[in-house]
Parts: C-alpha cells; structure tokens; sequence
C-alpha cells in the first residue's frame, strides 16, 4: 500500500467510526478555521428543479472565487442516488468505491461548505446552509467511472448518470470559454437551454431505443436461431417493415429523412435512430411500444403479423418477410 492509499484507508477508517453529529460537528470546525466566525453568504440563489427535475437547491457565495455551490441532496440526487439519509456518504465511503475518491475528494465530501442564505432584502443574513462546492461532482464523476473501469460493480444507473454529467459539462464549459474569450455574453436563458440539451444529447447514447423484450418477442414468433454474436438478417427487415416505415404514420417519409441524414453524416456502424430529430426519437420509442405489445399478446407469427396489417397499417394484406 503506497503512502496516498495508506492516507486514503487512514482517513476512511476514521469516517466510518463517525456519526453524522460529530461530522458535522467537524465540518463546522473546519468551516470556522477557513472562514472565521463569519461564513460567506449566499448572493444568488436557484434551483435545478425547474429545468432538470433535480431537488437541488444551488447558491453562488461572495467569497472570492464566487463559489458554486450545489445542495448536499442535489449532490446525491445529480449522480442518480436516493436522497434519504446520509446516502451520498454512505456511497463514497463504500468499500467498492472508496478507494478511488482520493483523500483530497474524501476531505471535501466530509467537509462541505456552511453558509448563510441572505434574506429577500439581501441586507441581513439568515440560516445556515449546507453544501458543497458543485466542481467537486466532476471530480465524483471521474472516480465513479474509474472504478467501472477497473472492474467495480456499481449500479448503472450512477455510471450512467455520471458519464452524462462529464460530457455535458465538458461541451458547455468549452463552449463558455469560447464565448466569454470572444466577448458574447449569454443570458441565462441561454446557458441553461445549451446545458440541456447536452444532457440530453448524452442521455441518448446510453438509452436503448429498441427493448430486448422485442427482439425475445420476434426470436420465438419467427422461430429464429440465436447466435453467439449479431442479430438474424430477418431482424433487419422486421425494424424497418414494423418499426421504422409506419413511424408516426409518415408512410416511410422519417425514414427516409433520418437514412438521408445518416449517409450525409454518418458512419457504417452508425445506427439510422441516432439521425432522428428529438421529436422523430421520442415517435421513434411510442412506436416500439406499440409492437412490443402487439407481440406479447401473439401466439403465432400469423396472428402477429394480422395485427401489424390491422392495427399498425390499418390494411388488410401487406408482404413480410
């Protein structure tokens, strides 16, 4: 074991044997060590609620480096954990993941940032807060994904939420750095709908659009062998007889929009979903709903595709496969 590793086991072991008063009885003595018998106050406060459907509070303090902070449970809430409890700490100081927040991380996440909230009038201070400085749920993230990346089981929803919470912010603190070194000045409208939208972007190449549960359904109607790697050819043919050419009873016109787009910009082994509008991705999952149900009440592969003639072309006789 290496002198950090050593520091970081040190510093675990001592967290553990601590309830939640006396840490907090810690933090508020590290807080009056850095900032004296005065905390910084809060100037601006908001919330991710609104926007993003997260119940986190975040505030902008008056010390120096104008922190941004984000609330102890929106810091838990953010990377996909249960706000009950003590969940975030309890999280990090795990066995699985402990060992890769670093003894920098783990300090901090023992010792968040107590501050007052400034009254409407912002003249008198009021309350004390708890929270933590929001730069350090990169630094969470990274560790998260370290871990998954040697091996660690950790649930997937966090790893998931963890990787989207990278690469959003990488793409909207790059695009502000160019903004700010060429004199734009955004509106806050703007900041947010650009981070949005990011999210969103990321949130997209971790979702599965077509449902295992579907292709299990077309396995046992078309009686079609499995293989150890890939999908049967039929699989193809079905996507886009059953999925993509009735997408939003646009008679194949999405699809030939979204293929259009894929040769214009796309790769080989890029997928014709990844192409489609938000919009077209959201008609996109109604539409495989629809044919999972469908599947799921067919016995035979007749009856199925009756189904798909009746209810999803609205005619009596069409070619398959």
């Amino acid at each position: 074991m290496n002198k950090d590793q050593s520091k970081v086991a040190g510093g675990l072991a001592r967290a553990t044997s601590l309830d939640a008063d006396k840490r907090k009885e810690i933090a508020k003595k590290a807080a009056i060590a850095r900032w004296g018998d005065r905390p910084p106050q809060a100037t601006h406060k908001g919330s991710f609620q609104k926007d993003f459907g997260i119940e986190a509070e975040c505030y902008v303090l008056n010390d120096e480096r104008k922190t941004a902070v984000i609330s102890q449970r929106g810091m838990a809430e953010a990377i996909g954990l249960s706000v009950r409890g003590d969940r975030l700490q309890r999280f990090t100081m795990g066995k699985a993941i402990a060992q890769y927040i670093g003894s920098e991380l783990r300090e901090k996440l023992d010792k968040p940032i107590i501050f007052q909230q400034l009254s409407a009038a912002q003249k008198s201070a009021f309350g004390t807060l708890h929270g933590y400085d929001v730069t350090i749920l990169i630094d969470l993230c990274n560790a998260i994904l370290q871990a998954v990346a040697n091996g660690v089981k950790v649930t997937e929803g966090v790893a998931k939420q963890a990787q989207i919470i990278l690469n959003a912010s990488a793409k909207a603190g790059i695009e502000g750095l160019v903004y700010a070194l060429a004199g734009y000045d955004r509106t806050k409208e703007e900041v947010i709908a650009a981070y949005k939208l990011y999210v969103i972007e990321e949130a997209r190449e971790y979702e599965r659009e077509f449902s295992p549960e579907l292709y299990a359904e077309w396995y046992r109607l078309y009686n079609l062998p499995k293989y150890e790697r890939g999908r049967p050819w039929e699989f193809r043919y079905l996507t886009i007889d059953h999925i993509y050419h009735p997408l939003a009873k646009s008679n194949g016109k999405v699809f030939a929009l979204a293929k259009s787009s894929k040769e214009a910009n796309g790769t080989s082994n890029s997928k014709i979903h990844q192409f489609l509008s938000e919009i077209g991705v959201k008609a996109l999952r109604t539409q495989v709903g629809k044919i999972l149900g469908i599947a799921t009440v067919s016995e035979t592969r007749e009856e199925y595709e009756k189904y798909i003639r009746e209810k999803i072309y609205g005619q009596k006789e069409l070619p398959f496969v």
